[in-house]
């Protein structure tokens, strides 16, 4: 691994010579740079302005976000530096990344995602359940911050490697918008609404949401995306502080992409486009089998990802008094659903898979489509797994108490408790179907021995994973409860700023997992036992495991800011976090008697950074370096596979604004050298990158501002990276070009125009495979290709 001296020593340089520009600016600085003087709500003690703050911190603004044109929330999440956010799953199940900390399985492990500065989910990386399939970006939400770095890791449980938060709207402007979009080129119908104002002088509201129905920028064949979400928050003010009220509720389907069958360069196969297609089909939405009682269940792939999510909050800031003041957010939030999507298990000769299936001679059908019942002579075919997972329970109560003692204007303690209860029940109800390699409704494919023995009912051929050795009927019921005291220092010495903080973590596992059981069931009840109903995998809910474990660490940070001039600073950090793991152990990693390994139980995360800040007449620039050692518990369902690493990287950050008359160019630029240092399950990769792991990643946005709209593009893009950790197959990088416009038909109505992936560029983020197969066929994940929509506005 390159050095951290070379590294260091560059960042030096670049930290002397923006601190002699500074000097001369500092005279005639006349204006801040845009940002640097907002106040940091999230992952601080106290609320401080970024330029003072030791944290690496973002807030972006929907403005901002528009220019970017993101079709989900995870891809705005690509804005923020030092973020590497697989957007590709569709409206949740990214995979997301911060500072080279590794994504060895899925979610978003060592990063949390937050709603008004508590968790969505209490776990990031729960199989099926990111936090991110739980959480909608619309007008509601009044900017996104993040920090990034060990800050995070007392600021948080279960967050060290970084938070971004979305912040809501609260009503302190009487505003309001309705807006709707439809796409062009891809069937999407949403409209938007908000509006926020003062009931009286001292209370206000807040409420909006979205309702949206389409087939979505992939031909699934049928409505894909429908549901909404609807938000709202009324606060009333105290002369010694506020106390809110708020309420979520979401219930939106739509469509969970997975990996799909491309050749090794990312060139469409015949018949399916990367860009567009997807294996979802107009003849692939009905599934059976049993269900998470083992009783006869109908399943319906056009569920999609279904969130269901009931929530209620309460938030208090009060001065007590005394230079005391207390803080409270409390949350509790009823969370069930569904996550339906095709999974190509694999992607091969037609006859080699039914000949696997029915012996030699076997023969293949279409059966259903407009050639049903026809044979089946295509070279390709595709081996199914439906990825069925009904998720009960995964509820949660979260509080978090701040009482801050201030001893002058610069000098504070803060003194926290924070709880949290997390649901983990969910079902895994897996089957296995054949379906033809194609796009836009690709039909079912029945298989046959030799004598004419049917070996499969409607294109399914075993209820259960066979293939992968049935691994994939499974019970969760567990529960997680979290509770970490913490305390903060903040204080200010001259232009010096110090922090230090310090949070143990302790919690408590308790429930129990079951996995598959095999026996002969009449599924369809026709009083015969077919081929697949020799052997119906069924959970075996009769000798359930016991889950009964503990975990605690002790997290703390400590940092300064320097403030040179008015308009430079510099800051360092070191810290050391941890993150407790949850569903990923089980099916493997606990003992009989249901407890854990204490070095299973947490993966420790250290953490170094050093950076610059500096302000211009015209920008602002951020320059920071890192440097991280982690370690990795972790489990993936796709391959099957248990993870126990140590990995290190290093980096640097970058992030600038720059403004001239009416254009403005805001950009961030991420450099990350990392390596797996040590692996104990896997020794011969020890030394290599991990997988997906780009030397750089990158945005820029340019805006164009006249007196009765505005005009932009956003590039967003990556380097190089390795497809596994093997080091062999290579995606090549790619650069994603946006396209925004924007016009005031009159005072309050607008109209605009957004283009996502203007060149339809192909841009491959994750594969199963580590290696090129004979037949060159991979099974990886796109963004979406062109999609272009129109959104009408009308703000009141």
């Amino acid at each position: 691994m390159t050095t951290i001296k070379t590294t260091l020593f560059t960042l030096s340089a670049l930290t002397l010579a923006i601190s002699h520009s500074a000097a001369a600016e500092d005279k005639t600085h006349t204006k801040p740079a845009d940002g640097f003087e907002k106040i940091v709500v999230t992952g601080v003690p106290m609320r401080t302005t970024i330029m003072e703050s030791s944290v690496s911190v973002s807030s972006i603004g929907l403005e901002q976000i528009s220019v970017a044109t993101p079709r989900t929330s995870a891809e705005a999440f690509k804005l923020i530096p030092g973020v590497r956010s697989e957007s590709t799953g569709g409206e949740g199940n990214a995979n997301i990344a911060v500072r080279g900390l590794p994504v060895a399985s899925g979610g978003a492990k060592f990063l949390q995602l937050q709603e008004d500065g508590l968790p969505i989910l209490q776990f990031g990386d729960i199989a099926f359940g990111n936090a991110d399939i739980f959480m909608r970006l619309d007008n509601t939400v009044e900017s996104i911050e993040s920090i990034r770095g060990g800050s995070a890791s007392t600021a948080a449980s279960d967050a060290p490697g970084g938070i971004i938060n979305l912040i809501s709207k609260t009503g302190e402007n009487e505003s309001g918008s309705v807006a709707t979009t439809f796409g062009l080129d891809y069937d999407e119908f949403r409209t938007d609404f908000e509006y926020g104002s003062y009931l009286s002088d001292d209370i206000r509201f807040h409420i909006g949401g979205f309702v949206r129905q389409g087939e979505g920028p992939r031909d699934t064949g049928y409505t894909a995306n429908k549901g909404g979400q609807i938000k709202a928050n009324i606060t009333k003010e105290f002369e010694s502080g506020y106390v809110r009220l708020y309420v979520k509720h979401l219930d939106d389907k739509t469509a969970g992409y997975l990996p799909m069958p491309m050749y090794s360069n990312g060139d469409s196969i015949s018949g399916f486009d990367v860009l567009s297609d997807t294996p979802h089909s107009v003849y692939f939405t009905a599934t059976q089998g049993l269900g998470g009682n083992n009783q006869i269940r109908q399943g319906d792939m056009r569920d999609g990802m279904h969130p269901v999510v009931d929530s209620i909050g309460f938030e208090a800031n009060f001065d007590l008094g005394n230079d005391w003041q207390i803080e409270n957010r409390s949350r509790k939030s009823s969370i069930s659903g569904t996550f339906m999507s095709p999974f190509p298990a694999e992607v091969a000769n037609s006859q080699a898979i039914a000949e696997s299936i029915a012996g030699t001679g076997a023969t293949l059908s279409f059966a259903n489509g407009p050639n049903a019942n026809q044979a089946f002579n295509q070279a390709l075919l595709m081996r199914v797994h439906t990825f069925e997972v009904e998720m009960n329970d995964f509820d949660n109560i979260m509080n978090d108490l701040k009482l801050t003692k201030s001893f002058s204007t610069d000098t504070s303690v803060t003194f926290g408790y924070f709880m949290s209860s997390q649901n983990i029940n969910m079902s895994w109800l897996w089957n296995s179907y054949l379906l033809e390699v194609k796009g836009d409704n690709a039909a079912l494919v029945n298989v046959a021995a030799a004598d004419g023995t049917a070996y499969s009912e409607n294109g399914l051929y075993a209820y259960g994973t066979p293939y992968w050795g049935n691994c994939c009927q499974r019970n969760y019921d567990t529960e997680y409860d979290t509770r970490a005291p913490y305390i903060a220092f903040s204080t200010k010495l001259g232009d010096i700023s110090v922090d230090a903080s310090v949070r143990h973590d302790s919690g408590k596992a308790t429930g129990t997992f079951a996995g598959a059981v095999t026996s002969r069931v009449d599924i369809n009840r026709d009083g015969t036992i077919s081929k697949p109903e020799e052997q119906v995998a069924a959970i075996d809910l009769a000798n359930p495991n016991v889950v009964n474990y503990d975990w605690s660490y002790t997290s703390y940070s400590v940092g300064a800011n320097y403030q040179m001039t008015s308009s430079s600073a510099i800051f360092g950090r070191f810290s050391e976090g941890g993150r407790a793991n949850a569903d990923r152990l089980l099916f493997g990693k606990v003992n009989i008697d249901g407890s854990v390994a204490d070095e299973d139980a947490v993966d420790e995360v250290t953490q170094y950074e050093f950076g610059i800040k500096q302000k211009f007449e015209q920008g602002r620039l951020f320059a920071t370096l890192f440097y991280a050692e982690t370690e990795e518990q972790n489990f993936e369902a796709t391959s099957q596979k248990f993870f126990d690493r140590q990995y290190e990287a290093q980096g640097i950050e970058l992030e600038g604004v720059y403004f001239i008359g009416s254009f403005d160019l805001r950009g961030s630029l991420t450099w990350t050298d990392a390596e797996i240092a040590k692996d104990a399950l896997t020794p011969e990769v020890e030394g290599n990158t991990p997988r997906r792991q780009a030397d750089f990643v990158y945005s820029l946005l340019g805006k164009y501002n006249f007196d009765q709209g505005a005009i932009g593009l956003s590039l967003i893009g990556t380097t190089d990276a390795y497809a596994q950790d093997n080091n062999d197959l290579k995606f090549d990088g790619y650069t994603q070009v946006n396209a925004f416009a924007s016009y005031d038909l009159t005072e309050r109505f607008n109209i605009a125009l957004n283009v996502n992936n203007l060149f339809d560029t192909t841009g491959l983020t994750e594969a199963e495979e580590g290696v090129i197969p004979t037949n060159n066929i991979i099974r990886a994940r796109s963004i979406n290709g062109r999609t272009t929509s129109v959104t009408l506005k009308y703000r009141f």
